[in-house]
């Protein structure tokens, strides 16, 4: 059946090359198929592009937390530039700085010191209150020793030097944070057990060599076992080595995966503008539940660390420092999400966008006429730029989202600053289309 042939002329009074034309009715029940068709089309694409946006919705936390796990474990310098802080954080400092000297003090006998003095003054016949006045020296030289300890250990955790040594350590044993969450041991950072420990041996070495040094001969004694501070106890340290294992492995597939998805759910839906600012919103409410979820986990830690441990200060910035590249990038993709659909709302017919595209075409506009009148005016070229202003939008665009992803870890100051360099040759060519001058066609078309 053709719907689209004609009733013609035939000898026989029947249709032409064997067709024939729909009568009312039959063209009536054609269009009625076609449009149910169309509608069930319409319902398909609407249901896939559903389930895609859930998927991409459930993957794009996980896909944050498993690009970020993949980055610090595998690039040297991006391990390096997150436990390098630890070194030069005041709390951390002081938690081992109290721990070296509780342990150097301990192993330092007053009253020993002061039993000899007392014995030595008996010995020469003092006199009684002499003797007795020995005996109380025991705290004050209990003082001065812990004094002079804490002043020493203190000079090398706060040196510039102690901090090159921590990065240097952590460069050449940045597999720390695989042996912690795979339980393989080793490095600076690992799991034993149900806890995760942080190795300060190189800072125990140079203390005790310093104290040494210092007349110590006491702090010789400091054991080699004596080299770690637990930073969190937990049962489930175990579940957690699991899911960060299954993380790592799909560190590197798990991103891209929600990327296609994020992309086939937009173009897979009838609308897809629509769809592109609903993806975009769903995707900035789902990195808010995820710093919701860091903010929560941080308050877990902290309330899993005994203060006997690790003071709570010292806990809390162990784990800022440890997970502020997963904030900064969540955080950044909030604001790319946010600006994503912002743009798709504004090239809608909704009145607000309407009236903001208004303005800025009278803006450019009378920009673009100023030039002119000022003698500046870019004739044909700005006529095409003013012809294929969509196409040029939409290149530029692009071509934001592609420094973006080629930028190596972008942060939110490079959103915001490719951003306003996107916009500013947005409103730049929007300036020299206006700035075309009268219309002439045909003059155009002899110059091409």
């Amino acid at each position: 059946m053709n719907p689209t042939a004609a009733p013609g002329p035939s000898d026989s009074g029947g249709a032409t090359n064997g067709e024939h034309a729909l009568t009312p009715e039959e063209r009536a029940e054609y269009e009625r198929l076609r449009r149910l068709a169309a509608v069930r089309h319409r319902r398909v694409r609407r249901a896939g592009s559903s389930v895609l946006l859930v998927l991409t919705l459930l993957l794009a936390p996980l896909a944050v937390v498993a690009a970020w796990v993949q980055d610090t474990v595998s690039d040297t310098d991006r391990y390096v530039q997150t436990m390098a802080p630890l070194a030069s954080e005041p709390p951390v400092q002081d938690a081992v700085i109290n721990r070296l000297t509780d342990r150097v003090v301990e192993r330092v006998d007053v009253g020993a010191v002061t039993d000899s003095l007392t014995k030595a003054l008996q010995d020469a016949g003092a006199p009684p209150r002499v003797v007795e006045g020995a005996d109380a020296l025991t705290a004050p030289l209990q003082d001065a020793v812990r004094n002079v300890v804490d002043r020493t250990v203190r000079g090398v955790i706060t040196s510039d030097a102690f901090q090159q040594a921590w990065e240097g350590a952590n460069r050449r044993s940045h597999a720390a944070v695989v042996n912690m969450l795979t339980d393989d041991g080793g490095g600076a950072l690992r799991a034993e057990g149900g806890t995760v420990q942080l190795d300060v041996g190189e800072v125990v070495d140079q203390a005790r060599d310093r104290l040494v040094d210092a007349g110590f001969d006491k702090a010789a004694a400091i054991p080699d076992t004596d080299r770690t501070i637990t930073l969190f106890q937990t049962e489930e340290l175990g579940k957690a080595q699991d899911a960060m294992r299954l993380l790592d492995v799909l560190g590197v597939w798990l991103p891209v995966l929600t990327v296609a998805l994020a992309a086939l759910a937009v173009w897979t839906a009838p609308a897809h503008r629509v769809m592109l600012m609903i993806t975009a919103t769903g995707v900035g409410v789902m990195m808010v539940v995820l710093l919701v979820a860091l903010a929560v986990v941080r308050r877990v830690y902290l309330d899993s660390v005994p203060p006997t441990a690790l003071p709570p200060d010292a806990a809390a910035a162990i784990y800022d420092t440890f997970v502020r590249f997963l904030r900064d990038s969540t955080r950044t993709l909030l604001v790319v999400s946010v600006i994503t659909a912002l743009i798709a709302y504004l090239y809608g017919p909704g009145r607000p966008a309407r009236a903001v595209r208004a303005v800025a075409d009278r803006s450019t506009t009378a920009a673009g006429r100023g030039l002119g009148r000022a003698g500046v005016r870019t004739g044909s070229t700005g006529r095409r730029l003013a012809d294929h202003r969509a196409w040029t939008t939409g290149g530029i665009i692009a071509a934001a989202a592609l420094a973006l992803v080629l930028w190596n870890h972008p942060t939110v100051g490079a959103v915001a600053l490719v951003l306003g360099v996107a916009l500013a040759v947005v409103i730049v060519l929007a300036i020299l289309a206006a700035a075309s001058g009268p219309t002439d066609r045909a003059a155009d078309r002899a110059a091409s």
